[in-house]
């Protein structure tokens, strides 16, 4: 599935205007009565008929620096998507993906050779709709079809494909009411399915009736199957009548894509970012990559559907805590929207890069990726480097007891287990051991300090989870590292036990992948 919406780079421009107050007029003598003349009718502005759709439908060029996740940085780039007007003053609804994060609008009206400033009253990230106030009044506009949106009814695609400035109307059916609207830039839960022909740059243009009355926002195709997708009319009413108050919805501030590499990275690609946004305040830029929200993994389904979800479940002024990554300086960052700034999280890798010594003979310098890997019941979640191909998804035990979920992954597992030379891991989370002990009576439990050097406690804190970590140096004498960390969220539903050796600075970068990724991810018994 595709956005229907054009580029091309190009240059920029703006304008404004004001009225006089009227002033206050002398008493006269009475007049003589005469008749009264019959008051002047405005001319009703509405479109009622197809052939009328064009003149109240506008191709919008968005001008702005984005980045793009294959390209890279594109400096004063242009898109050009449609739209309709909805109000004779000039009001108009388009997709946001359209127009958030552009410097500046332009809007042809109707085909028009000349165009007109326009600005962005509000947006819907997740709904994917912005509306949008052309400069001047007094135009046509389109109303809403009042019938039932059943399949087999007739309907049209209008709009300005392809950034070509000839207006174009194509003929099809609804095919489904009601079909899936999640998708990587949006999270609609209303869409209408129909077969007539949009293509990119139809983005925001109406899906009409042959009475010209507006069915649905187009917004999204499936080119190779012929089939293509409209917002449905009350799922965009709904959002429309925010939108007018001029209240944002469902939205951080972003231009966002899900992007998942189908192995360890997931989350939601900023494209741009509005200014003065929540999502702005917070510190993201453009090119940085949301991970993680309200402790959250993102787009593990390659969809907006979770951050979505997060979103409508919160009120737009909550605090929420966010996860990012910044590919640019290789930082993984953490902050809170309406809250505190982003902040690079705290690392192991540079923290106890002096306790780790020159790396040995045999050990990675660098690890070629990383890979989410999960227990055998599927409940909880890892990212390790690919070389740790040796994996042990069996349920955590204590004294042949089982007690929750575990993982444990190495190059060589049986290495691992009895030696300090070969780098691991341990990751378990337990209900049962939650019941019956706190995150110090966890680490106590599992002391080292009998054949390594015990370094200290340490508070521990994440988004997710709170606790504390201990630290052990030159294990058996072989110079290596071992952290071991225990904390549980919140509501202390559960604890967690996460056990790394390191023997290597890649090991410690290692051990900051793992700590971004771990996750339950189902229900523990």
């Amino acid at each position: 599935m595709s956005k229907l919406f054009t580029c091309a780079v190009i240059l920029l421009v703006a304008l404004a205007a004001c009225a006089a107050p009227a002033t206050p007029v002398p008493p006269t003598a009475t007049p003589a009565p005469t008749d009264t003349p019959a008051p002047t009718l405005t001319p009703d502005k509405s479109v009622t008929s197809l052939q009328n759709v064009k003149s109240a439908t506008i191709q919008i060029e968005a001008q702005g620096s984005f980045v793009d996740p294959e390209v890279g940085l594109q400096l004063n780039a242009a898109g050009r998507g449609s739209g309709f007007i909805i109000d004779e003053s000039g009001l108009a609804v388009t997709n946001n993906h359209v127009v958030t994060g552009a410097a500046l609008l332009k809007v042809w009206v109707g085909g028009e050779s000349k165009p007109r400033n326009a600005k962005i009253v509000a947006v819907s990230e997740c709904s994917d709709l912005a509306l949008i106030d052309i400069d001047g009044d007094g135009y046509p506009f389109l109303t809403w079809y009042q019938g039932e949106l059943n399949p087999g009814l007739d309907v049209y695609a209008a709009g300005f494909p392809l950034g070509d400035p000839e207006y174009t109307l194509t003929r099809g059916i609804i095919s489904k009411a009601r079909a899936d609207g999640e998708t990587v830039w949006a999270s609609v839960d209303a869409v209408i399915e129909h077969d007539a022909t949009i293509n990119p740059g139809n983005s925001g243009g109406p899906l009409i009736t042959k009475d010209g009355q507006v069915a649905g926002i187009n917004y999204a195709a499936s080119l190779a199957v012929n089939q293509y997708q409209a917002i449905a009319r009350d799922e965009a009413l709904k959002v429309i009548g925010l939108l007018r108050q001029g209240q944002n919805v469902d939205g951080i501030g972003l231009n966002g894509t899900a992007v998942n590499d189908g192995e360890s990275l997931s989350g939601v690609w900023a494209a741009s970012v509005r200014s003065g946004s929540p999502a702005d305040k917070a510190g993201i830029q453009p090119g940085d990559i949301v991970t993680k929200l309200e402790g959250l993994v993102l787009a593990t389904d390659g969809t907006l559907a979770d951050y979505c979800d997060i979103l409508r479940t919160h009120h737009p002024d909550d605090t929420l805590n966010i996860q990012v990554v910044r590919f640019a300086t290789k930082e993984v960052l953490e902050g809170q929207i309406n809250g505190r700034k982003l902040e690079q999280a705290f690392s192991f890798a540079e923290t106890l890069h002096d306790e780790v010594p020159q790396s040995p003979a045999g050990a990675e310098a660098v690890y070629s990726g990383y890979t989410m890997i999960y227990d055998d019941s599927q409940v909880i979640q890892i990212g390790v480097p690919v070389e740790w191909d040796d994996i042990n998804g069996l349920p955590w035990t204590v004294d042949d007891v089982e007690v929750g979920a575990a993982i444990v992954a190495s190059s060589d597992l049986q290495s691992f287990y009895d030696t300090y030379t070969t780098p691991g891991v341990f990751f378990g989370a337990s209900r049962t051991l939650a019941q019956s002990m706190d995150e110090a009576a966890l680490l106590d439990e599992n002391d080292f300090s009998t054949t390594c050097t015990y370094e200290g406690r340490y508070d521990y804190e994440d988004p997710a989870y709170t606790g504390m970590y201990d630290l052990y140096s030159d294990c058996d004498g072989q110079g290596s590292t071992l952290i071991q960390v225990a904390a549980a969220p919140a509501d202390r539903s559960f604890i967690i036990l996460l056990q790394v050796l390191a023997i290597s600075d890649a090991d410690l970068e290692a051990l900051d992948y793992i700590l971004q990724s771990f996750e339950v991810v189902g229900e523990l018994e």
